[in-house]
């Protein structure tokens, strides 16, 4: 009896004929569950960088399609990121959903108007935020709003 055994190769490593590269490759992950296969398709970002992507879904055929809709995730993990980091959204703590709704529309209000400055400016959300807080703050530093007494 002959045991032919297949060891893992490393993603980089793997050998890819012109179908495969146009329709993806169905593989086999190292540490799933033996009969749950994954598609894999390898994305040429640029000269210099490729990056792969899997899916469970293994009806998927078109490398292009696979890259489409990755750029779409992407649009949404920006979104998610950018809301976290620069309106404050996880901070509610509010309990009745009602409150809690209203506070989610005010940052998303709050995105959208820093997205826009943000463009009709030519910089990113991040500066935008930035220099909106440091001018308070140089502001604040020559003319303080709330005066200090010390005893």
């Amino acid at each position: 009896m002959i045991l032919l055994i297949k060891k893992y190769k490393r993603i980089e490593l793997l050998e890819w004929n012109q179908e495969e590269l146009d329709c993806g490759k169905i593989i086999k992950i190292k540490g799933f569950p033996a009969n749950k296969k994954v598609k894999l398709f390898r994305v040429t970002v640029s000269t210099n960088r490729t990056d792969y992507v899997a899916t469970n879904d293994l009806s998927q055929s078109s490398t292009d399609v696979v890259q489409e809709v990755c750029k779409i995730r992407w649009n949404i993990e920006e979104f998610h990121r950018e809301i976290k980091q620069l309106t404050g959204i996880e901070s509610c703590q509010c309990r009745k959903a009602r409150l809690q709704r209203n506070h989610i529309a005010c940052a998303m209000l709050v995105w959208v108007r820093l997205k826009n400055l943000a463009y009709r400016t030519g910089q990113t959300i991040y500066q935008i935020k930035h220099n909106l807080l440091s001018n308070y703050l140089i502001q604040q530093l020559k003319c303080p709003s709330i005066l200090m007494c010390l005893v």
